[in-house]
């Protein structure tokens, strides 16, 4: 509130009313000098003169000067919350925060809305996802999915930038969707005036706070689903969970207790999908009926609302193929058992080449000049260069090939033929197998293209191929160099690393104590190839143990780059399947989820990611699909189109039935090779898009899946209770105020005294006014009450 400022009409009285209160003063100190109480002597001297002096003021016409807000200059924003959060009903209240917030905005029931009209020119809205303009506010319906409290506020601020906006009156419970983990910069706004509505006990309510999902590509390896699940006013009763997918099929139930001091319950279910890829589930909490373990049939009228019980969860497993590129330097039973094995995963193509007979040094032959021919069929037709037989180059076999033209020059040697692969696999080859440029190409694949790479532990592998000091064997995770002693032949026993127990693609049963009898009882192994120390950074999967106890890697993994890398140092890994046909069951399992944990994460040509982080704030999903060329440079001149098909449950109604829709993905100027679409979602539930990429020419360059579960209710129904911290930081922030429903009558009154981009001053006598003369009249009737207590006339 501005002060006033008290000024006298007629100055020229000043010299008069001094003269009279020096007279009245006078008179005063006379007419007490013989009152024996020291109290009631100068308690009356100063309480009649107080009075009087009040009287002769009368003379000089006292005037207020006040600063006001000018009648109809500045314009005022009354800003109403519309989302579903105030279809909330609190504990004993007969109306719903909305109903309630209809009766404050309706001028026949509540007149302080008139009022503030009276003096600036209002601007009404409505708010959820986004900022409505409203004539009148019987538009409200309470049906917006967000509160977008914040930028509402902002977007009031953006419209009447540069105009007198005096301040904004925010009706809301504050528990805004779109909070960011600071609070953010309100600079710019007026005085912003919360109204909170709801009480301030929590209503009772069944919530799920949060639904995490953890998939895993590995064989057999089951999905996590966690759930927390706020139980506010229902201790000791039970909350059923169930897990169904999109057919309606259960895929788990479970029954918790809710504890007395009502702490957060968690739910985990495991399930394993029924096919690769993207899938999804949804989970539904309720209350059982007391003393049972079914729901209950009424449980609505318990909670406050059913709009927080039920979430949509996406499960990615990521799907093929998966291309692997096996080399070997010679046929073997490592291939021959890894071959079979991965045939069993429908997701992995593995291809081979397999050198069947080593290079030779060249035959010269003693013919003609330049003739480079055996002579002795010098005669039996037209020999082209290209055909003359050669003996200096390896015999190489393919296997598993797409076509006719692949691998048929050996070994890629440009980037477009080896980073169609997603893994390369070495066995039992010597380093001098690769050149110069082929060893440089493979270790890019890894570090640049993302790929995967492992080297087996033949006889001619790792430090017996020559590798240190290669390109090849940077990518390793062990060093080549500072080998200890090579150990007494004998066998080795398999273990798993403190490492290896936290991986899941390592283990091959769910029970601890299920994989412990396991490898104990797998059989010894008689070749290792020995290795010296581990690299800064890679991890030791399983060790090898020797008779003597000691311990060396057997698997070893690390990072290099984009894509990662391992080393297998048993060089006859097969030899666990000989043992029985449950073993090689075993050992086939083990080499499927070695190969996934190889290709899982390495970059495809077209990628799509969904950007959910601002779906709960209204902004809306950003799809970015990143397009590569073969060389895995980005691709800047492709045209990329999304279809986004939103995925039904068969609980859904027939009417959330909607149409596949098209969008298309525009180059961003942040990356190239990035495509960025904004998809809005109108709907609860999942959302399945497909990424159609082609190229200059149109020819389809590849595709791309993504999805995600829309839960519009999760953030507005994420509490219950109203954001009082928020509504009260808001305000300070801005100059304003928190108030309550029942203070908008008196707020009404007094705002137009509130500071205003334009004001004018008023003026008003003070003389006029009923508290001066009842000041006056106050003193002397103390005054003669002091006295009538002394006894004195």
């Amino acid at each position: 509130m501005l002060a006033a400022a008290l000024t006298f009409a007629d100055g020229n009285q000043i010299p008069l009313a001094i003269g009279l209160l020096g007279v009245l003063a006078v008179v005063l100190w006379w007419s007490y000098r013989r009152t024996d109480a020291i109290g009631v002597r100068w308690g009356g001297r100063i309480l009649k003169w107080l009075g009087l002096m009040a009287l002769v003021l009368c003379l000089l016409e006292p005037r207020w000067i006040d600063q006001r807000a000018r009648p109809g200059a500045n314009l005022f924003a009354v800003v109403a919350d519309n989302s579903q959060g105030l279809q909330i009903h609190d504990p004993d209240a007969s109306l719903s925060r909305g109903q309630h917030l209809r009766e404050l905005l309706n001028p026949d029931v509540s007149p302080w809305l008139p009022e503030i009209e009276k003096h600036f020119e209002l601007r009404r809205y409505l708010f959820d996802v986004r900022l409505q303009n409203v004539r009148d506010f019987g538009l409200l319906n309470f049906e917006g999915p967000a509160s977008r409290i914040l930028g509402a506020l902002r977007t009031v601020a953006d419209r009447h930038q540069g105009r007198p906006l005096a301040g904004v009156l925010l009706l809301t419970d504050g528990n805004a969707t779109d909070l960011p983990e600071t609070m953010p910069d309100l600079a710019g706004l007026p005085p912003v005036y919360p109204v909170v509505l709801g009480g301030r006990e929590a209503p009772r309510d069944l919530s799920l706070q949060s639904v995490t999902v953890n998939p895993t590509s590995f064989e057999d390896a089951p999905v996590s689903l966690q759930a927390v699940v706020q139980a506010g006013g229902f201790p000791g009763r039970d909350v059923v969970a169930n897990l169904r997918d999109v057919a309606g099929q259960s895929l788990g139930r479970q029954v918790l207790r809710v504890p007395a001091d009502e702490s957060p319950l968690h739910f985990r279910f495991q399930f394993r999908p029924a096919k690769p890829g993207l899938s999804f589930c949804e989970l539904e909490v309720a209350l059982a009926a007391s003393g049972t373990g079914s729901v209950r049939s009424n449980a609505a009228p318990e909670e406050a609302t059913l709009a927080n019980n039920r979430r949509v969860a996406v499960v990615d497993r990521g799907q093929g193929p998966y291309r692997v590129l096996y080399v070997s330097g010679r046929p073997n039973w490592e291939y021959k058992f890894l071959n079979r094995a991965v045939q069993g995963d429908d997701q992995i193509q593995m291809v081979g080449l397999i050198r069947v007979a080593k290079r030779e040094p060249k035959l010269e032959f003693r013919g003609r000049a330049g003739e480079t021919s055996n002579p002795l069929f010098r005669g039996f037709g037209e020999q082209a260069r290209e055909e003359v037989e050669r003996y200096d180059q390896p015999v190489l076999v393919r296997l598993n090939t797409r076509d006719e033209l692949e691998l048929r020059a050996g070994f890629p040697r440009v980037p477009e033929d080896l980073y169609g692969y997603h893994a390369v696999i070495v066995d039992d080859l010597e380093a001098g197998f690769f050149g110069a440029d082929q060893a440089m190409l493979l270790q890019r694949f890894v570090s640049e293209r993302g790929g995967g790479f492992l080297m087996l532990g033949g006889m001619e592998s790792l430090a017996a191929g020559q590798y240190h000091r290669t390109a090849i064997g940077d990518l390793l995770p062990v060093y080549l160099d500072r080998i200890p002693e090579r150990p007494p032949p004998g066998p080795v026993r398999w273990n798993l690393s403190r490492e290896g127990w936290l991986q899941p693609w390592a283990r091959l049963r769910e029970g601890e104590a299920d994989e412990k009898v396991r490898v104990e009882n797998m059989p010894a192994f008689e070749v290792l190839n020995p290795v010296g120390g581990l690299k800064p950074g890679a991890s030791v999967v399983a060790t090898a143990i020797d008779a003597s106890g000691r311990e060396v890697p057997a698997l070893a993994i690390q990072r290099f780059g984009r894509g990662r890398s391992g080393v297998l140092t048993i060089g006859d890994f097969w030899r666990w399947g000989m043992r029985d046909p449950a073993a090689r069951e075993d050992m086939e399992k083990a080499w499927r989820q070695l190969v996934r944990w190889l290709v899982t994460d390495v970059p495809r040509r077209v990628e799509l990611i969904a950007n959910t982080s601002r779906v709960a704030s209204g902004e809306g999903i950003t799809l970015q699909v990143r397009v590569r060329d073969p060389r895995f440079q980005p691709l800047d001149d492709a045209g990329v189109q999304l279809v986004i098909q939103p995925v039904f449950f068969s609980n859904s109604p027939p009417s959330l039935m909607t149409n596949i829709i098209r969008l298309v993905a525009e180059p961003s100027a942040a990356e190239p090779g990035l495509y960025e679409a904004v998809f809005v979602p109108h709907l609860t539930g999942g959302f399945l898009a497909t990424a159609l990429v082609t190229n200059s020419v149109g020819a389809e360059v590849g595709r791309a899946e993504a999805g995600w579960s829309s839960d519009l209710a999760a953030e507005e129904f994420r509490s219950l209770t109203p954001n009082r911290s928020l509504l009260e930081n808001i305000a300070r922030i801005t100059g304003g105020e928190v108030l309550e429903p029942a203070q908008l009558g008196n707020f009404a009154r007094k705002i137009p005294g509130r500071p205003a981009p334009i004001m004018e001053a008023t003026t008003s006598p003070a003389w006029h006014t009923p508290w001066w003369f009842t000041f006056a009249l106050g003193c002397f009737l103390v005054e003669w009450g002091l006295r009538r207590l002394r006894g004195l006339p």
